[in-house]
């Protein structure tokens, strides 16, 4: 196995044929075909299902992509690191909704202007998502609620989300989940950490939510709150980004369910220099010891 045979199966993996891969790596559509024959060989396994004219990956040859594509993706930054002195490369971050729309944009251009070179993505979904693209390696960091202990990752907190319950205008207040046993709530899907940290605490208090509407977006919640539908657990710095949030009324989750805090994460031995350069520009703008 080598450098080259990955490129070309990868290649052939991306477009599901080997003429366009042949194209894309500039080489003959036979020496594709037998590089690709030679490296199912040494690894004793079929990585296509072939198809007429098409291949389509077996469920080995899925697998064999993840690390296919980490392999030349580490190669490729390795380059980059010996070239020159300036953090260059791809850098895929992902991140919480609230997080993407509140506490980062201003780290984010400050990182693209001081980090030209460097190809910068970003992503955004509930933790549980962000946490399985960091393993699989389709994301080089991410924000989360966390702290996380999964084995495999290692991580920093950085921010300190205070969580709010909304509900409709003129709503009595809310000091325990007995008090709204039964509501109707608005959240993301069961993946979501704030989701999951509301009906916890429905739960301690031997209380239950009613129908869990799932939503696709905060301005859908605080919509919904507004219109009398149901209630909603969102961060305060996220409540208070919204047009209409003076339209509902709100209260602070008691003081052991309160406060969340908002980790960056990264896979175990996987520090690149794109990642060291954002965590340093985080700190600086951010530094831990002021979580806020």
């Amino acid at each position: 196995m080598d450098l080259t045979q990955l490129e070309m199966f990868t290649a052939v993996a991306h477009t599901g044929s080997i003429t366009r891969a042949a194209q894309q790596v500039h080489r003959v559509p036979s020496n594709l075909t037998t590089r690709i024959r030679q490296l199912e060989a040494d690894l004793g396994v079929d990585l296509f299902i072939r198809e007429n004219q098409r291949l389509r990956l077996s469920p080995a040859g899925h697998s064999f992509l993840r690390y296919s594509e980490q392999i030349l993706a580490l190669v490729e930054e390795a380059r980059m690191v010996v070239a020159g002195d300036e953090p260059q490369g791809l850098f895929s971050l992902g991140a919480l909704e609230s997080t993407a729309a509140v506490r980062i944009p201003g780290t984010l251009a400050a990182y693209n202007q001081r980090y030209p070179r460097i190809q910068f993505d970003l992503a955004t979904g509930p933790s549980g998502k962000m946490i399985d693209g960091v393993l699989a390696g389709t994301l080089n960091a991410a924000f989360v609620d966390g702290p996380v202990t999964h084995p495999g990752l290692n991580g920093i907190p950085v921010y300190q989300e205070e969580m709010m319950i909304v509900g409709p205008a003129g709503h009595p207040p809310i000091t325990r989940a007995g008090e709204v046993n039964g509501a109707s709530i608005y959240a993301f899907r069961a993946n979501c950490s704030y989701r999951r940290h509301f009906e916890s605490w429905f739960h301690a208090d031997g209380a239950m939510p009613g129908k869990i509407h799932e939503m696709e977006s905060y301005h859908g919640m605080l919509a919904c709150a507004i219109a009398g539908a149901g209630l909603a657990l969102m961060p305060r710095s996220m409540l208070e980004s919204m047009p209409g949030h003076h339209q509902v009324a709100t209260w602070p989750l008691a003081e052991n369910w309160r406060w969340l805090t908002t980790w960056l994460i990264w896979r175990r031995e996987a520090m690149s220099r794109p990642l060291e350069a954002f965590i340093g520009l985080l700190n600086e703008r951010q530094p831990p010891a002021a979580l806020s």
